[in-house]
């Protein structure tokens, strides 16, 4: 199985903290989002490789991140926002350029939780051939307006789903998280041959659940998705409570 860490955004939203530095290098409770990251995924023995997309501009920030890690970084080349590859392109970069073997998990480079990625691994192999998509309970049908949203039947196959609908059939909400079989990879392609948006990458999850077959996951525990300066603040502020309560129960 191989990781496909997608980081090829600008994080304009976090100006002027990304300016110059990527989202994913930020810290969050004394530690990088990317590390708090790449430590979980570590712990997913099936995982064999860890990728980083991203762009021109941070190309080199990840580089040196990486050091002697092991993590492969590509550089989609794209310089803007104008010009970007989208994520769903970038991930078909990945699999163009490096030819990952096996299953893919796929994740956002802004996305943290409390789960156990070994749990969603687990499950995502046992719903094979559906691909799988993480979700999380936001428990609050107005704030589900802002997200895309899924419904999903007793096999927890997803039903539905909806971005931002102004009528939400469900709070739950599709996270950064995806599991894609190795005998479903060639669905990227075709979905790279239609005229649907290749930006995020939720567009491609919402296309496997009507055209093939889509499972989805509720997370357990916290979500994080890091995409202003209120989130990160917010993010920061829990992870440094929780590290204080381990250190006091150390």
């Amino acid at each position: 199985m191989t990781t496909i860490i997608l980081a090829a955004g600008y994080g304009t939203r976090l100006y002027p903290l990304t300016r110059n530095k990527p989202k994913a290098l930020l810290e969050v409770g004394g530690k990088t989002i990317l590390d708090r990251l790449v430590e979980k995924i570590k712990l997913v023995k099936e995982c064999e490789k860890i990728i980083i997309v991203t762009n021109e501009k941070f190309y080199k920030n990840f580089k040196t991140w990486a050091g002697a890690t092991g993590v492969e970084v590509i550089n989609d080349r794209t310089r803007d926002n104008e010009t970007r590859l989208g994520a769903i392109g970038d991930i078909n970069l990945v699999l163009e350029k490096a030819h990952p073997r096996g299953d893919l998990l796929i994740t956002g480079s802004d996305n943290l939780f409390d789960l156990d990625l070994r749990d969603f691994v687990k499950f995502g192999r046992e719903k094979r051939p559906s691909s799988s998509i993480a979700l999380f309970d936001i428990k609050d049908i107005v704030l589900a307006k802002k997200y895309g949203i899924c419904g999903l039947d007793k096999n927890f196959r997803v039903v539905s789903f909806e971005e931002k609908p102004p009528q939400p059939k469900s709070t739950l909400a599709a996270t950064a998280l995806y599991f894609i079989p190795e005998e479903k990879i060639s669905k990227i392609s075709d979905y790279m041959k239609t005229d649907l948006t290749k930006d995020a990458p939720g567009n491609l999850m919402k296309w496997l659940a009507k055209n093939d077959a889509l499972s989805g996951y509720v997370l357990r525990g916290a979500w994080y998705d890091i995409g202003d300066r209120e989130s990160l603040r917010k993010a920061d502020e829990q992870f440094r409570k929780k590290e204080e309560k381990a250190d006091g129960q150390a």
